[in-house]
């Protein structure tokens, strides 16, 4: 019955009783309405209204989804682009002094001819590759600079010797310096340039900044540009990111990360990881987002490796945990872990296996491949693999909080791990 969606912007039952003589449209043709009962005519319309009214609001609701994906695809791409520092808006934090030192520097290089070097010296992650990106970008905007300057990049993990960067030199440059394996006399008329114009100039990034401005790049970071395609989103999406800074748990979150490191890539990450968590159907990022990223990053892979212990190596931890507290985390050897093992089992015999010597030994071994424990030094040939000194890479926190969520711990075994004192 196609013809009863005319009916759809109804407000009463008066114009319904007027199409009782009107022809419904079939599959089997054109018919007359028969003679009903006037009622059940109306309420037998109202449910063929409310089937293709439901149907019409899900076709909408669909499309509607289609259009927000998409939408939310362009956000997740933005700032993706953003944090991975291949967006050409990102914006420079605390480094303005750094960032027109450089480009000084780099127009009077490309500019006036001058022989100029420096060395941009900072910790990981405080923006070094985006300061030089940034430089760049603006200086090749200058039509006098594009027209005559050359960029070569090289990486020190790739290119490692003299003879090697400058294969990658001329490769760049499109020269032919480089015939096979032979290097003319280039190389030592390069090597020559630059040392005679290497003028020992260095620009520090130190991430001085405060709390405070850590704040604001965390907004900016989040917050979609003005030229965002769709306007009605982008406003609503800004104004989620204000309430989120202004929101107390985020903030204790970002001071907590804060406090950890002032790494704005360690930032960057937190932020990824809370964007992954924003659909269709959670189209806003909250606060819950980031606590749960921040959970993530501040995860502790050496206690996630406890996690799939055996008893017994779990055992041997406890027993390197107690000779910690003994002997002041002085190194300890396997036959001393053995010994305190054996005091536990001796005490608690009848709730814990007493393992063989050499399947100890093996469970000790396995803790030092996964890098739990390592040796103090190289092994000697003469020493036995007994009596060489270990040290213990877990401190007793991460110990106790990977006991607490140990699946089936026996109770005696954390017990053993809480008590102050070695069994003696």
């Amino acid at each position: 019955m196609r013809n009863v969606i005319l009916l759809l912007e109804m407000e009463s039952l008066e114009p319904l009783q007027m199409t009782v003589g009107c022809f419904f449209s079939s599959e089997q043709g054109e018919r007359k309405a028969p003679c009903v009962n006037f009622d059940n005519l109306a309420l037998h319309i109202l449910l063929v209204l409310g089937y293709q009214f439901v149907e019409m609001s899900s076709r909408k609701s669909k499309s509607n989804n289609l259009i927000h994906a998409e939408v939310l695809s362009q956000v997740q791409r933005v700032l993706r682009e953003r944090f991975c520092h291949q967006s050409p808006h990102s914006n420079l934090f605390g480094v303005q002094v750094q960032y027109k030192h450089l480009i000084e520097l780099l127009k009077r290089t490309a500019i006036h001819g001058e022989s100029n070097s420096v060395l941009i010296i900072g910790p990981r992650g405080s923006g070094k590759t985006m300061l030089i990106n940034h430089a760049l970008k603006e200086l090749m905007q200058i039509e006098e600079v594009s027209e005559n300057v050359l960029q070569v990049h090289l990486n020190g993990l790739l290119q490692i010797n003299d003879k090697i960067a400058l294969k990658e030199i001329t490769r760049q440059l499109n020269l032919e310096n480089v015939v096979g394996d032979k290097v003319f006399d280039i190389l030592e008329l390069l090597e020559k340039r630059v040392k005679s114009r290497f003028s020992h100039r260095q620009i520090h990034l130190m991430n001085s900044f405060g709390f405070p401005q850590y704040l604001k790049i965390f907004k900016e970071q989040l917050s979609l540009p003005t030229e965002f395609p769709d306007k009605l989103f982008t406003e609503k999406w800004n104004e989620s990111i204000q309430c989120l800074t202004e929101d107390r748990s985020v903030r204790e979150v970002l001071q907590k990360h804060f406090n950890v490191s002032k790494n704005l890539r360690s930032l960057h990450m937190l932020l990824m990881l809370a964007l992954n968590r924003v659909t269709t159907s959670h189209p806003f990022m909250t606060a819950a987002d980031l606590m749960e990223a921040q959970q993530f990053c501040s995860m502790d892979s050496k206690a996630n490796i406890v996690h799939g212990l055996s008893v017994l190596e779990i055992c041997l931890i406890i027993a390197m945990k107690h000779l910690n507290d003994i002997y002041e985390e002085e190194p300890f050897n396997f036959q001393m872990v053995y010994n305190e093992f054996q005091k536990f089992v001796q005490r608690k015999a009848h709730s814990v296996y007493n393992f063989e010597k050499p399947v100890v030994m093996k469970a000790f071994e396995h803790l030092q491949q996964l890098e739990l424990i390592r040796p103090m030094e190289r092994t000697s040939v003469n020493t036995q693999r007994e009596y060489q000194l270990m040290k213990l890479l877990l401190d007793n926190t991460q110990i106790m909080n990977a006991l607490q969520k140990y699946p089936n711990c026996p109770t005696d075994v954390r017990q053993w791990a809480t008590s102050s004192l070695s069994w003696l």
